[in-house]
């Protein structure tokens, strides 16, 4: 059985490997008029610019159209993430994806989320970002 030259997670079907995208340039706050303090901004894949306002709930992200966060492709497991409140502000939690959850080139199991950070979940790209 092969194994992720990154991670080393056991492959077992045609993905063969996986590489964080690479995101070239600065990445600027854009000003978002929400009720929310805190959201996630698509910077990369299908809904660019989309923004997801978080919320005092627990927020689950995949492909399936059940998910709070509904990103459609095949690289984005059924329930891939959620995103819990946590410490006055918000930690992410991987839920044994295929691809995995990376934040800021990093696979992560789990990760208090801070100002800035980008998430990667298959082929989108995610900011979040506090007001």
């Amino acid at each position: 059985m092969e194994a992720c030259d990154l991670c080393g997670y056991k492959l077992t079907g045609s993905t063969r490997s996986f590489k964080p995208v690479e995101l070239s340039g600065k990445i600027e706050s854009t000003p978002i008029k929400h009720a929310s303090e805190y959201f996630l901004r698509v910077l990369r894949g299908t809904m660019v610019d989309t923004v997801f306002p978080l919320s005092e709930k627990t927020i689950t992200i995949g492909r399936s159209p059940n998910c709070d966060i509904c990103l459609n492709d095949m690289t984005v497991s059924r329930l891939h993430a959620q995103i819990d409140p946590e410490d006055g502000g918000y930690a992410i939690k991987d839920l044994n994806s295929f691809n995995g959850v990376w934040i800021n080139n990093q696979s992560v199991n789990a990760h208090h989320l801070k100002q800035g950070d980008i998430i990667q979940l298959g082929k989108f790209s995610l900011v979040y970002q506090e007001v």
